[in-house]
């Protein structure tokens, strides 16, 4: 809760808070329309393959010209002004530099850029949850292993849920489950870019209007965004995917706790210990009455009549035992609150949730049946959508991840709703992130056998 005044000190004594930025999109842009307001704070560099679609993005956000027109990154150092560039590599090897936020939503790119700056000696900010849920456990260990911090970004919802999960842990209550809100019917699931539009109920004029990726849309609205993000929350917190997936239960505040405990309870989880998503749709396409569609929740426990009694009295919002209660937070403002993980970073050392384990993988899903020979698009497009599984189930099953689901060919054909294994495709490319992916999970295999 000292973060501002940690950051003061440091403004005083003119040592600011140097950090690079990689991505000028809508997460980045958010980032750079705070950062300009934050006395302390000094955006060295912005690393985007589009140098005009990264200046027009701080101008968007009010940015003066002259603020972002440093020719090289030493010349920002020294000016207090910032470098627009299109070498993400640059940011890494500066040194005066102290943190690096990947905000690409590029997985491949992602992980290689996190690899730079950590062997840079920088602290990441890892915006990129597509690149965390992929190979975040062991980008996490190597940052350890060179004394910097792997965080996620604070103000996306995995990291809030993960602040969540500590509240409850460091309260002593019984952690039961945890996740968050999304407008989710059972008929999104097999949404394209061609049809994702229609379930927002824009019109083909409003969408032209727009600065609209239809792929990225459609993550949201088809369930991979939701996979990818709840597999990096149980990465972070120790809590489990469920076996089939999640469920999407349609849930408003009011119900959290009374839905979100095990079905031995009354319940809809099938244990204690899991994530999953309150729909804020009904399946016939009602909304859901006080539902938490932008927010995150987590629901716990009384260890004992004490604590539940005081649950009562406090006005704890509970289901009708009044053995679970639930807490949540009704927004997030993905970058305009990211500034959190990079103070906690460099300023105490600290992440804001962090994948410490393989526990959780989003797994690539056929949308249709394919066919030998098919491309697969990856996230957000025509042929697959990402499960959130455990692990195990995903090791044990050879199990693809929607991460490198993207520009592979088929060698075998592959069931609607089956997911997709390693050795049902041709990977021909990236093979330095998949042997690092591979890495990570013989590492868990190894673990798995040593625990046993």
């Amino acid at each position: 809760m000292n973060l501002s005044t940690l950051l003061a000190a440091r403004a005083s004594g003119g040592r600011p808070v140097r950090i690079g930025l990689i991505g000028a999109g809508k997460f980045g842009s958010m980032i750079l329309a705070q950062a300009q307001r934050i006395d302390g704070l000094h955006v060295v560099g912005v690393a985007d393959l589009d140098i005009g679609k990264a200046r027009a993005s701080l101008a968007r956000v009010g940015w003066p010209a002259t603020r972002f027109s440093a020719k090289t990154l030493g010349e920002a150092v020294r000016t207090g002004t910032t470098c627009v560039l299109d070498d993400a590599a640059a940011l890494a090897a500066c040194d005066e530099i102290e943190c690096i936020v990947e905000a690409t939503g590029h997985p491949i790119a992602g992980v290689r850029h996190a690899l730079a700056a950590i062997d840079g000696g920088k602290h990441v900010v890892m915006v990129n949850v597509e690149a965390d849920v992929l190979c975040g456990p062991i980008l996490a260990e190597r940052a350890r292993q060179k004394g910097v911090v792997y965080s996620m970004a604070y103000g996306d919802q995995p990291a809030i849920i993960c602040e969540l999960v500590d509240w409850v842990r460091s309260c002593g209550f019984e952690l039961v489950s945890a996740g968050k809100g999304m407008n989710f019917e059972p008929r999104y699931r097999y949404s394209t870019p061609d049809t994702v539009w229609g379930f927002f109920g824009w019109s083909d004029e409003e969408v032209a209007k727009g600065d609209f990726n239809p792929k990225m849309y459609n993550s949201f609205t088809d369930g991979t965004k939701a996979a990818i993000e709840m597999a990096a929350v149980a990465n972070g917190t120790g809590l489990d995917c469920p076996d089939d997936g999640l469920a999407f239960p349609p849930t408003g505040l009011h119900d959290l706790a009374r839905v979100f405990r095990p079905a031995s309870d009354g319940g809809r989880l099938p244990r204690a210990g899991l994530v999953d998503i309150a729909a804020s749709q009904e399946p016939d396409g009602r909304e859901v009455f006080n539902n938490i569609r932008y927010g995150v929740f987590v629901t716990f426990k009384a260890n004992n009549e004490y604590t539940r009694a005081c649950f009562q009295q406090y006005g704890l919002l509970t289901d009708p035992s009044g053995w679970y209660g639930s807490m949540w937070r009704p927004f997030h403002m993905i970058g305009l609150e990211t500034s959190v993980s990079v103070f906690s970073a460099v300023l105490r050392g600290e992440p804001t949730g962090c994948s410490r384990e393989f526990r959780g993988d989003a797994v690539a899903t056929a949308k249709r049946d394919l066919k030998p020979g098919e491309m697969l698009d990856g996230e957000g497009g025509y042929t697959v959508w990402a499960n959130a599984i455990p692990a195990s189930r995903s090791l044990a099953y050879g199990g693809l991840p929607i991460g490198l689901a993207h520009n592979v060919r088929l060698k075998r054909p592959v069931a609607k709703d089956q997911m997709v294994s390693f050795d049902d495709v041709e990977i021909e490319r990236d093979l330095d992130v998949v042997a690092l992916r591979r890495a990570m999970e013989n590492a868990a295999r190894v673990k798995t056998t040593e625990a046993a």
